[in-house]
């Protein structure tokens, strides 16, 4: 007969007082009006929720339980999420390149006016710089962990040029690998040092929507986004990956071979940086006709536009880690930003109802 959803009608009381005596299971018969349900032969055990007189000192993720002495029911769950100021970075610039996580991110390339080499650790405090990439370029894609990272594509202003130069880097130096096959700059990027992956980007019209996966050696062509377009955003891995922004708000999703429209952003921008995966992703920044701070998280189905936004507005930024631990870094406001944003969403003991 499927599963009965239990309704909690009757334990509010008078006064509108929580009844938690019974939360273990039992189901009231007059929770049932139609009278044609028989057979109910055991509702499952409400096991995350508990009575007690004090809030539990170290609960579980997602753990239920209703404080009698409070007459109040809480949950340990996660917060709404917000972005707070971290150290900047040694050298100001957009167009940035990014990979790593919130405490081990990595920001490399970029253009504070020619375009440089320059790259930087972070280390969840500050950042340090590093050894540069041979090849000084903007807009160009990254991938992969701090010390194991991926650099490709791009475009350099003098002399004036789209690249296909790719590049790995080991955590000390950049070492130069075999080519992508489109020449393009502005594109999304996902996955990690061997296996990466590329999508979008400009001049077009071939590279907009052109895909291409990368092995750890070399590039292979790949199906097309179904919206070409370019200085849109990525997430996720080469054979999970999600494409977001640009000059619309399209999103598809990858699955190692081919693209799947899915639900737009609520936001459309372009230049904007994203984190996390194919089912939670996180998408911040850009601009629209103004620079935007909006911040929005993908559940694998559709985007929630998020109470947090950045607290600088900018686009062309880094961006790297996960839906609930993200880093934000660099952009142009303009002038050039060395900005850095952490992103948390913590888990957060939260009332639920009150008497």
């Amino acid at each position: 007969m499927g599963i009965r959803t239990r309704s909690f009608a009757n334990n509010i009381l008078s006064g509108g007082v929580f009844d938690a005596t019974d939360l273990d299971g039992a189901l009231p018969s007059s929770n049932i009006n139609d009278t044609s349900v028989t057979n109910i032969t055991a509702v499952p055990s409400l096991s995350s929720t508990t009575t007690v007189a004090s809030d539990p000192p170290a609960p579980d993720a997602g753990q239920i339980w209703y404080n009698t002495t409070d007459r109040v029911l809480r949950g340990y769950i996660l917060s709404a999420g917000s972005w707070a100021t971290g150290n900047n970075m040694n050298t100001a610039r957009f167009y940035i390149a990014s990979a790593g996580t919130q405490t081990a991110g990595l920001g490399f390339g970029g253009d504070p006016g020619p375009a440089i080499s320059a790259t930087e650790e972070y280390d969840g405090t500050s950042w340090s710089p590093s050894g540069g990439l041979n090849t000084g370029r903007r807009t160009l894609g990254g991938c992969g962990i701090q010390t194991a990272a991926l650099a490709f594509g791009g475009y350099r202003p003098t002399p004036a040029a789209y690249l296909n130069v790719t590049e790995e880097y080991d955590g000390a130096t950049w070492t130069n690998s075999n080519n992508m096959n489109t020449t393009r700059a502005e594109m999304g990027s996902a996955g990690t040092q061997t296996a990466g992956l590329s999508f979008g980007g400009s001049p077009g019209p071939t590279s907009a929507n052109a895909t291409e996966e990368y092995d750890g050696n070399s590039w292979t062509s790949s199906n097309n986004l179904n919206t070409g377009r370019t200085a849109l955003a990525g997430a996720g891995t080469q054979t999970e990956a999600l494409a977001f922004g640009g000059p619309t708000g399209a999103t598809e999703e990858y699955d190692g071979n081919s693209w799947t429209s899915s639900n737009s952003l609520n936001t459309a921008r372009s230049y904007l940086a994203g984190a996390g995966t194919q089912t939670a992703a996180l998408a911040f920044g850009g601009i629209t006709t103004v620079n935007t701070g909006a911040t929005e998280e993908y559940d694998g189905i559709s985007w929630s536009t998020s109470p947090g936004s950045l607290n600088t507005a900018r686009p062309s930024l880094g961006g790297c880690g996960t839906q609930t631990s993200a880093l934000a870094f660099a952009g142009n406001i303009p002038p050039a930003s060395a900005a850095t944003e952490e992103w948390t969403k913590a888990l957060v003991t939260t009332e639920l109802g009150a008497s």
